[in-house]
């Protein structure tokens, strides 16, 4: 399976550094994966649903630790290529789409 988009929404929050929709092989996206800083860096949280007993389950996942950490890999590169292109913007213009 082929990551064929990732895109990257900047937060400048304590822990919830951003979001990531990725697209995979042009035909699947998961959208609201989030890149937190952690405490030994950042790390992806994928998308979840409160459950009636208060714990959170993944609605969407990597089903092998190579393929989370592929998918990992690409969404934390994309986001360091958005906050350098973030700081490269003149001031007062907002970042584009």
């Amino acid at each position: 399976m082929e990551i064929t988009d990732v895109r990257i929404i900047v937060k400048d929050e304590p822990k919830l550094k951003g979001f990531a929709n990725v697209t995979f092989d042009n035909a699947f996206i998961v959208r609201g994966m989030k890149i937190i800083s952690g405490q030994t860096g950042y790390f992806i949280s994928m998308p979840s649903r409160r459950r009636t007993d208060g714990t959170y389950q993944e609605i969407a996942h990597p089903i092998t630790p190579e393929f989370r950490k592929h998918v990992e890999e690409e969404i934390l590169k994309a986001y360091q290529t958005a906050l350098t292109n973030q700081k490269n913007l003149p001031d007062g213009l907002p970042p584009t789409k």
